[in-house]
């Protein structure tokens, strides 16, 4: 087993609890039995989506996923077919692409997270050896030769979201593989498959 599978399996691990957090139905109040002469009016709880209500394809339910897993995201931005979201989270602030979008910003194809990684400037050899060791994590050289994580998705109907969490999680793990390599490549690459 490669390194970042180990990795992004112990990631999916520790952040399956913050993550299931947005999948758990709001709690059922309590039935009362006899109800006090002056009680404050009860809080209308949100209604869970319907079966079949989550859509991979539209950037807001991304962005609802990212939110419930404690993200900031910023108001999305559209340029031709394509949606850009920022997003602010405390592993790592990143840019969420969504490619093939409709008219509407809807209806997208596929998925790309973007992040720089400021530390360390490994060389394009050593990241093409990062990327030959690497599943679904890739790192490239932007035109200030700063190196860049990014973790790219098809999205489909059929996705739930549990797959939405685990493009989540596996984008944490690519974050975490690609810090790796970025402070010490030579070290990260020495014990690579």
């Amino acid at each position: 087993m490669t390194r970042f599978a180990t990795t992004l399996i112990a990631l999916c691990l520790a952040a399956s609890p913050a993550l299931a957090q947005t999948a758990k139905p709001a709690p059922k109040a309590a039935a009362a039995k006899a109800a006090p002469a002056k009680t404050a009016p009860a809080r209308s709880t949100p209604k869970a989506a319907p079966a079949g209500a989550y859509d991979a394809t539209n950037p807001q339910t991304l962005s609802d996923l990212l939110t419930g897993a404690g993200a900031k995201v910023a108001a999305p931005r559209r340029e031709g077919d394509s949606v850009f979201v920022g997003v602010t989270s405390t592993a790592a602030n990143f840019s969420v692409q969504f490619a093939g979008c409709n008219a509407n910003g809807r209806a997208c194809q596929a998925v790309l997270f973007d992040a720089l990684a400021d530390v360390g400037a490994p060389t394009l050899t050593q990241i093409n050896g990062f990327n030959q060791s690497s599943v679904v994590c890739r790192i490239y050289q932007d035109k200030q030769a700063k190196p860049h994580a990014t973790y790219a998705a098809l999205l489909l109907k059929s996705d739930t979201p549990e797959s939405g969490r685990t493009h989540l999680a596996a984008w944490q793990g690519c974050l975490a593989e690609a810090a790796a390599f970025v402070r010490d490549p030579n070290a990260y690459l020495a014990t690579a498959p």
